[in-house]
């Protein structure tokens, strides 16, 4: 669902009831700025987001850490890398 700002605001209420059952995507000057969200599809979209960084840091532990020099070395490269020589 889509709505203006000046109806959000004018109708807060029925924004809120209709965030319940579906995102509403509020525009402003015809674009959108905002989504609202139920608490219940917030919530689930965080879980969906812990349970990726969870899984990227299982498989990190599985294909072992740099040290730390390997770090300092492998951000030297990139600075190098991304350095314009003068």
């Amino acid at each position: 669902m889509r709505e203006s700002a000046t109806v959000a605001k004018n109708k807060f209420g029925n924004l809120i009831d209709n965030a319940m059952t579906e995102p509403v995507f509020i525009e402003k000057k015809g674009r959108p700025v905002v989504v609202v969200l139920s608490v219940l599809e917030y919530q689930r979209l965080i879980d969906m987001e812990d349970r990726y960084w969870g899984e990227r840091a299982l498989n990190a532990v599985k294909e072992g850490f740099l040290s730390e020099g390997e770090s300092q070395k492998w951000l030297e490269g990139k600075f190098r890398a991304e350095t314009p020589v003068e």
